[in-house]
């Protein structure tokens, strides 16, 4: 059977590109199609893959500030052909799911979450600080684009979603049902580690954008004069940087080995914004330390207050400081913590995502026997 996988971008490393790589794992020979591919941005490993772009690689100054070329995208996709193909799996919160395929093709697209910086564009023009002229120019295209998401949505086979918030989005947005399945989460690389061992810091692992809205993390920690940790980069980071107390540090990106000693040994890990799902909330549960969460979008099924973590109902700096007094009053365990990152290891997605698959084309009338689907491309 030939494959092929169709991603959003290549130019940044997080959560959808983790669930990339268990689907390039599932199918090793598909061609990986993308607008546009930044090799020092990613992973070494990446660079055996059979990665092919858009036109869109050739832009100057597209890896790094490819928010730029923002009404391009539709129409690089829309312009992709996926040619003698038996499957088409789009990995995508933007754009992948847009790409054409041959009459016959199964399209499953494994949905991050319809694009958020369209649907809820008011809130994200604001945490952006966008100059008066964008904030005045873009909603009209915004509103095209809204229009241009759930249409072409509607050209997609079967869509699988990584958590129930995303799944009543794609309800609500592009009037399709959706199957739950959560994503990957390399669990066996974290380790509990004796109580003398754990810290006295909380710790935040993200990038440094202004929707992830950090500024309430580090406005707490001021406040209670807390030792916080910050791992992760981005464009906000000089105006948290500003902000930030005596108690705050920033240790930009470190590598994964040093992500999940930190993990191990801070007395919880702190998330302040809706996250789709939220791979990191569970790695450090995997490793015995509790989450604190806004009680929103995927913590809601990984984070179970007052076992595994807290959630605190309101995105607030006192909401917050709410939920840190109550977190010096209670204990956690963190085999029981440990036990419940569990469920989300990455043998479960692929038992899960391939089962997926195997209905998907039976009910298109393209069954196939198992070891077909995993047959090379060819």
């Amino acid at each position: 059977m030939r494959v092929a996988i169709v991603h959003d971008y290549l130019n940044q490393y997080g959560g959808a590109e983790r669930v990339l790589e268990i689907l390039h794992e599932l199918f090793p020979d598909a061609p990986v199609y993308t607008s546009m591919y930044a090799p020092e941005q990613l992973p070494s490993f990446y660079r055996s893959w059979n990665i092919r772009t858009t036109w869109l690689q050739h832009l100057p100054g597209i890896h790094r500030r490819h928010q730029l070329y923002l009404p391009l995208y539709p129409l690089a996709f829309s312009q992709l052909r996926l040619n003698q193909v038996d499957l088409v799996i789009s990995s995508s919160s933007a754009f992948a799911k847009a790409v054409r395929v041959p009459a016959g093709t199964l399209h499953i697209c494994y949905c991050h979450s319809p694009m958020r910086f369209a649907w809820n564009f008011p809130e994200y023009a604001a945490r952006e600080e966008l100059p008066p002229l964008l904030q005045r120019l873009l909603p009209p295209f915004m509103a095209w684009l809204r229009r241009w998401d759930r249409r072409t949505a509607q050209r997609i086979d079967a869509i699988a979603v990584n958590s129930r918030a995303v799944a009543d989005r794609v309800r609500r947005f592009w009037g399709r049902d959706s199957t739950v399945i959560h994503p990957p989460v390399a669990v066996d690389r974290a380790h509990i580690v004796p109580p003398e061992e754990v810290g006295d810091y909380f710790l935040v692992v993200s990038r440094l954008v202004h929707y992830k809205r950090l500024d309430l993390v580090i406005e707490a920690a001021n406040a209670l004069r807390l030792p916080l940790k910050i791992v992760g980069d981005g464009r906000a980071r000089p105006a948290l940087e500003r902000l930030a107390g005596p108690t705050v540090q920033f240790l930009g990106s470190v590598s994964d080995d040093e992500k999940f000693a930190l993990y191990a040994r801070c007395r919880a890990a702190i998330f302040p914004a809706e996250d789709d799902f939220g791979i990191a909330q569970v790695e450090v549960q995997a490793a015995g330390r509790p989450a604190i969460a806004l009680a929103r979008g995927g913590a809601l099924e990984t984070v179970i207050d007052g076992v595994t973590g807290l959630l605190f109902p309101e995105q607030t700096v006192e909401s917050l400081l709410a939920a840190l007094r109550r977190f010096d009053h209670l204990h956690f365990d963190p085999v029981t913590i440990r036990a419940h990152a569990e469920r989300f290891r990455p043998e479960r997605f692929r038992t899960e995502f391939m089962a997926f698959v195997e209905a998907q084309l039976a009910a298109k009338g393209v069954a196939r026997r198992r070891e077909e689907v995993f047959a090379p491309w060819n």
